[in-house]
């Protein structure tokens, strides 16, 4: 059993419509990543200094020795930058997420005050400013516990939300499986929020954005200019904000540091930016949280059966109809490489199909073959499948005439006996008029390009059945 668990898929090609409040074009969430005293540091018990994200070009860890210079850029986001961006967003009553490493905030006491006094939302961005790849998972998980412990002790509740960063294959796993989390964001997948399930525990994921950030001061390629961080950040707006006055709103994240984005140079783009945003009508400016509770309210989780993680026997029970009378093709389908991408109707349809095509000419003849007449005596003696039953009653052929009925049977009776299979047609796609219309053009083709067409149908009516029972 081969299962993949990257997801392609998403929302898919019709994502819902967010429903922002007051019918809003865009949401805009200005993230406020707070690290300055929870990075890398012997100090900190670390073996090493700090390289990431900072104004030094090139920065190397310094093993076993402070590095002066990396802490004074740190230190500058504590002691100027964040009161510069606090100025600027309570002057606009902007409301903020914070990214807050628990570590650092318990360092920086004057400045949680000053964000629960805005009423800033004050996430988690760990126990500290690490990278947690090579942690394992008994580590990462103890560390996830020391930082709800600590955020609790120092700004007075625990997090509501969550966003490592630096995170391992195992990170996002791990914080929902607290099951303490409005929201978490180690995520960069998306445009809108969506749900992830661990288990019987659904888990709200909120992506984030490493683009529309200004981490992009500090790396290759990256902005240079507070202007063309400004220009970044409207062409962003405006592509969204257009898509939400086309009816597809979205949400746009906006992620800040207190040593980048806090110096003079570079808060002036961010500046224009907000100005700019501001002045247009339908513009909501939630925190992360805003964002969770509206959306568990519009748009709660929606379990359903997926495909990729059924065992064998349900997987061919549920499925073994789609193609007439061949089980063989769902339980040969079972063993591909499957994931949330086939969860869906077209990629289950893309995996059954494969199996389809890749089967030999007698094998796919025996579909064919197993397909029932048009209007014929099995759907006279009411002995079609529940899925052919439907779709013939769909054309009306449930409801022919005598005559109707005898001209159907010669049609069947004259094509079986040139090409050897019945005449198969997607029947949902037609009319009555037009499925005797095909009939009478294609009795007439050769076999060889019958059996290519008939093919063709086979997999139409396979589709349309997915459609009935999957997203």
């Amino acid at each position: 059993m081969h299962r993949y668990p990257r997801d392609f898929r998403g929302h898919g090609p019709n994502p819902p419509d967010p429903r922002w409040p007051g019918g809003a074009k865009i949401a805009v969430s200005i993230v406020l990543n707070y690290e300055e005293g929870g990075e890398n540091n012997i100090l900190h018990g670390d073996a090493q200094s700090e390289a990431f994200l900072s104004d030094i070009a090139g920065a190397a860890p310094w093993p076993g020795q402070r590095h002066w210079n990396m802490e004074s850029l740190y230190d500058y986001g504590a002691r100027a930058g964040f009161w510069r961006l606090h100025r600027l967003f309570t002057g606009l009553d902007l409301p903020v997420t914070v990214y807050g490493v628990t570590s650092a905030l318990a360092r920086n006491p004057e400045q949680v005050a000053a964000m629960k006094a805005a009423g800033w939302e004050i996430a988690s961005h760990g126990l500290k400013w690490v990278d947690h790849r090579d942690m394992s998972e008994a580590e990462e998980a103890a560390q996830i516990a020391a930082s709800f412990r600590l955020h609790e002790e120092v700004v007075g509740e625990a997090p509501r939300g969550w966003y490592t960063g630096r995170c391992s294959m195992n990170t996002v796993r791990l914080t929902a499986e607290t099951r303490r989390l409005a929201w978490i964001s180690d995520c960069y997948d998306d445009d809108l929020p969506y749900w992830r399930e661990f288990g019987d525990h659904d888990q709200l994921v909120i992506p984030y954005t490493l683009e529309a950030n200004d981490m992009r001061f500090a790396t290759a390629p990256g902005y240079v200019t507070g202007e063309q961080f400004h220009q970044y950040l409207k062409d962003s707006f405006d592509t969204l904000y257009a898509e939400g006055a086309a009816g597809a709103a979205k949400m746009f994240s906006i992620g800040l540091h207190n040593r980048l984005i806090g110096r003079p140079g570079r808060i002036a783009g961010l500046k224009r930016f907000l100005d700019y945003a501001l002045s247009h009508a339908g513009v909501w400016f939630p925190r992360r949280i805003d964002i969770a509770e509206h959306w568990r309210k519009t748009h709660p989780n929606k379990r359903f059966e997926r495909p990729s993680q059924m065992a064998r026997a349900r997987f061919v029970e549920r499925f073994g109809s789609i193609f007439e009378h061949s089980p063989w093709i769902a339980d040969r389908a079972f063993d591909l490489e499957l994931g949330p991408a086939h969860d869906s109707a077209a990629g289950l349809h893309n995996a059954l199909a494969r199996i389809f095509r890749s089967a030999t000419p007698e094998e796919r003849l025996g579909v064919l073959r197993a397909h029932p007449d048009l209007a014929g005596k099995l759907a006279a003696a009411r002995r079609l499948t529940p899925e052919s039953t439907a779709e013939q009653a769909s054309a009306a052929l449930d409801a022919l005439t005598d005559e109707e009925r005898s001209r159907f049977q010669r049609l069947n009776e004259a094509y079986v006996a040139r090409h050897g299979f019945p005449f198969i047609i997607a029947v949902r796609d037609h009319t009555r008029d037009s499925i005797l219309e095909a009939f009478q053009t294609r009795i007439a083709n050769d076999t060889q390009t019958e059996f290519a067409t008939a093919c063709k149908q086979v997999e139409r009516i396979a589709e349309l059945r997915l459609k009935d029972q999957l997203p």
